[in-house]
């Protein structure tokens, strides 16, 4: 397959940045898609087979969630090409310094860095020390504080469950906006890491009924709900959800054919495409994951009756928590920001959704995009 070039349109890209070190030995990329509304911000992805395509796509991503929730920053994205699974600790962290090092011109006035997939709250640590600046990168340990002009100010990981958090609450919005009763509800949720775990801790709080969990190696699923202490033991222990013995236990991709009121994709892309769109039976999804169904494919369930709340509303949690370590305030105030912005974003995205008859990631996007048109117009 041909790889897809970056297009610049009026939005951006601002920059595209490829650096290259031989000790460490690695090859990363920082792209900064627009500068309007702030700084920067996105997460540092650590993967083998990372291209400028790709980043540009989460970068402009990024570009509309911190928009639609009116942050001050812009949109990015930086990746590191490399397999975290095949270097150790401590080359991480060689590398995750020299990456901050070579990427010093551009931090913070126009990046602050962030975790992603490959890359947790310790990597966050370790890039702000590399250039001894707190504010170079947000998700990092609540352990590791400063003491700053405007007082002492400590990390925010997104190991609190910030993105799960409030993908829970997008949940109970939508529930509410389709005359939906929450409690007694029954969902499921495609994968049970950071995001789905804590989405399934809050909902049960909520009253709802959590009745399928996957994760890669199966589905498991009980009409009468799950046990999620149960569960999370397993996890800790080191086990497979299929070692659930209260449940029917299923392929991975079962889930997303349940009979279910509320189903949750928060694992990986594209789970739910042209081959199995047609067997979704929710009545509402939620996309816990960036771009866990195609736009055509999600159109086209949107159409069936099927109420979405797109991945950039729902999981934006985890930039909102950033910008609340950024401003130097601690998680009570961090779950109180995340529960309004995105309790307020995702209500007035369905509500206008069903007034207007659009689909809810074409009303997102407008009004994401008229706000950082303004801020480019001042």
């Amino acid at each position: 397959m041909k790889a897809q070039k970056i297009i610049a349109d009026k939005f951006g890209p601002a920059y595209v940045v490829e650096v290259s070190s031989s000790k460490p030995c690695f090859k990363g990329l920082l792209i900064i898609d627009n500068l309007a509304m702030g700084p920067g911000k996105g997460g540092i992805r650590m993967a083998s087979g990372l291209n400028p395509f790709e980043l540009f796509r989460l970068a402009r991503t990024m570009t509309w969630k911190n928009s639609l929730f009116d942050l001050p920053f812009g949109g990015a994205k930086a990746g590191i090409i490399i397999d975290p699974r095949k270097v150790s600790l401590k080359e991480k962290k060689e590398i995750i310094k020299e990456f901050a090092r070579l990427l010093a011109p551009f931090i913070p006035k126009y990046y602050i860095a962030g975790p992603d997939i490959g890359t947790a709250e310790q990597e966050m640590k370790w890039f702000a020390e590399s250039l001894n600046n707190w504010k170079a990168s947000t998700g990092k340990p609540a352990s590791f504080c400063r003491r700053l002009k405007s007082g002492k100010v400590c990390g925010l990981p997104h190991e609190l469950g910030s993105t799960g958090f409030g993908v829970a609450k997008a949940t109970e919005v939508a529930a509410s906006v389709l005359g939906l009763e929450l409690k007694g509800a029954s969902v499921a949720i495609a994968g049970f890491g950071n995001v789905g775990s804590f989405a399934a801790k809050h909902l049960a709080e909520a009253g709802a009924k959590i009745v399928a969990v996957s994760e890669t190696d199966g589905t498991i699923f009980n009409k009468d709900g799950l046990d999620l202490g149960l569960i999370t033991r397993l996890k800790e222990k080191g086990k497979s959800l299929t070692n659930y013995n209260k449940a029917k236990i299923l392929s991975r991709d079962r889930i997303y054919e349940l009979p279910v009121d509320i189903l949750i994709p928060a694992a990986v892309s594209d789970v739910i495409n042209q081959k199995n769109y047609n067997k979704v039976k929710a009545r509402i999804i939620v996309e816990g994951a960036n771009i866990p169904i195609p736009e055509k494919i999600e159109d086209r369930l949107w159409r069936k009756g099927i109420m979405i709340v797109p991945d950039f509303v729902a999981n934006g949690g985890g930039v909102i928590s950033s910008f609340v370590e950024w401003s130097g305030r601690g998680p009570d105030i961090m779950f109180k920001i995340v529960e309004e912005k995105i309790k307020k974003a995702t209500r007035q995205v369905l509500t206008e959704s069903l007034k207007k008859k659009r689909n809810p990631r074409q009303i997102a996007f407008v009004l994401a995009k008229d706000n950082v048109l303004k801020a480019m117009n001042k």
